[in-house]
């Protein structure tokens, strides 16, 4: 269940780290049925071109009538001129113009969001990847497969968030919960709560539903069409709410509605233009661009995403994204960034342990490496207090191996809700043929995360990067300094970010490591 998913991974143009994305959809089963794992691209091309693998015949087209098109109409092109059994990613305008916010779009309510992975296939003249599979996937065991489906199906159904709450109301659901708790951040993370929250509730939310959806084969069946002003599009998601809506204190949310349609069309990731705009706005409330911006003004933030998607006026501005925008005026401390890129929905004042797992994440400010709102706000397993270091430092160690394990077996996040490194080692043994535990699932997940902080090591990354942006420290009580140094020793790290020999030894990583990020 929840495995129809599709991994992104590149170097990203936004944060200069190892960055994969994660996207659901029928993309990732179609590539498995055309008889491969993985595609690589490498390289570039001096035309624009599609990538075309049907039923494991790989053709590269010259793709020139294409290039220009949004999302939507480059998708429905190309089902048109190749076979509607195609599935599609694909890049808009925005990675056309390789905007460092720029996203891949894997289907309807699908994207490859975040760390500006459309700009890479942009720089290649990569406009599409279209495939059509006919082969049935094998596994080592498929009576015991179907048995631990069945009791991962009946778990996720009896679990009132994966069972319940995410299939009725989707993600949106969490707006009033971290709001009530005063940690969703507006105005660019100067304030903590916002008290025009109900309209973006996942029950308002609720009204302009007309039809639920889900990935194949998922349980779960999170998301859902709505309809706003007689156009149909899929439910925008908690953290594109906020970061078009609440960030930019919008209170008009089919406004919200429109912009983040819009995003989706030309190929732009909506935390990261959200983030941004809210960046820019503060620099113009501020008098250092001259550019008169106000909070609130919705359809000013979708006139500037049509700018950013073309690199025009103020659109070149925001598609550097919001650290790159902060520096060039002298205001860094305006960027709510960690390792360039733009926090997420959840504000780390009052939540510890997502403080921590935002400053240590390998691909910068991300709430997916280890969501700690699921312990400290949702209850999942257990709920633990927010505002106290005590133990975070292990438990955010811990879910960034499990979780790491979990994308690399390409689930979705939303399973890990109710199911556990247990059950999701015995299903990969039924898959694999090999014996898997939870210990072994967990030293696998370890493995991952060192190898990519070696990556980011060698990509010139520091231990005075693993922070947060100062307006979150200055004036608060998060104890970060007295985490990072208890994650460290339990990582097998030097106090500069250097993995000790031991450690490597231990996870037997000692070949693939050169001198200068070991110790």
């Amino acid at each position: 269940p929840s495995s129809s998913r599709c991994t992104a991974i590149s170097k990203s143009p936004l944060t200069e780290t190892i960055f994969d994305s994660n996207a659901g959809g029928p993309l990732g089963p179609e590539i498995k049925a055309s008889g491969y794992d993985a595609i690589i691209v490498s390289g570039f091309s001096r035309k624009p071109a599609v990538i075309v693998i049907d039923c494991g015949e790989v053709k590269v087209i010259e793709a020139e009538g294409y290039w220009g098109l949004k999302t939507s109409e480059t998708i429905e092109a190309i089902k048109r001129d190749f076979g509607s059994e195609f599935k599609v990613a694909c890049i808009g305008p925005a990675g056309e113009n390789q905007v460092y916010i720029s996203c891949i779009r894997a289907g309807e309510g699908n994207f490859f969001g975040r760390g500006g992975l459309g700009a890479v296939m942009g720089s290649k003249k990569l406009k599409a990847i279209a495939v059509r599979g006919d082969l049935k996937v094998e596994v080592a065991n498929n009576e015991l497969l179907g048995e631990l489906s069945r009791k991962a199906l009946d778990r996720i159904k009896i679990n009132p968030i994966t069972g319940k709450v995410l299939p009725k109301l989707g993600t949106p659901f969490l707006t009033k919960i971290i709001n009530d708790i005063g940690a969703l951040p507006t105005k660019n993370f100067k304030e903590k709560s916002w008290i025009e929250e109900n309209s973006y509730s996942g029950e308002a939310i609720a009204r302009y539903i007309v039809q639920r959806t889900a990935c194949p084969m998922c349980p779960i069946a999170c998301k859902a069409q709505i309809e706003v002003n007689e156009n149909k599009m899929h439910r925008p998601e908690y953290e594109t709410l906020w970061a078009l809506g609440v960030n930019c204190q919008v209170n008009e949310i089919e406004h919200v509605f429109t912009a983040s349609k819009l995003c989706d069309e030309l190929g732009l990731d909506t935390i990261s233009t959200g983030s941004t705009i809210a960046c820019l706005t503060e620099l113009s409330q501020k008098g250092i661009i001259k550019d008169k911006l106000r909070w609130g003004d919705g359809k000013a933030i979708i006139s500037l995403i049509e700018k950013t998607a073309q690199r025009k006026d103020l659109g070149e501005l925001i598609a550097l994204g919001a650290e790159r925008l902060a520096e060039k005026f002298g205001a860094k401390e305006a960027a709510m960034t960690v390792k360039k890129l733009e926090l997420p929905a959840y504000d780390p004042r009052e939540l510890y342990g997502m403080a921590l797992a935002y400053a240590t994440s390998n691909r910068g400010g991300c709430h997916l490496r280890s969501y700690m709102v699921a312990m400290e706000v949702l209850g999942v397993p257990i709920l633990i207090d927010r505002k106290t270091p005590v133990g975070k430092a292990e438990l955010v160690a811990v879910n960034q191996n499990f979780l790491a394990a979990v994308d690399s077996l390409i689930m979705c996040k939303f399973a890990t809700l109710e199911l556990d490194d247990e059950i999701i080692s015995h299903i990969l043994t039924a898959v694999v043929g090999k014996t898997f535990d939870r210990g072994k699932l967990l030293t696998i997940g370890e493995r991952i995360w060192n190898l990519e902080h070696l990556f980011n090591l060698k990509a010139g990354l520091k231990s005075t990067d693993d922070t947060l942006p100062a307006r979150l420290l200055e004036g608060s009580e998060v104890p970060l300094s007295e985490m990072l140094e208890h994650y460290y020793e339990i990582r097998g790290w030097d106090k500069i970010g250097f993995i000790r020999e031991r450690k490597l030894r231990e996870l037997d990583l000692l070949d693939v490591v050169g001198h200068e990020t070991s110790r």
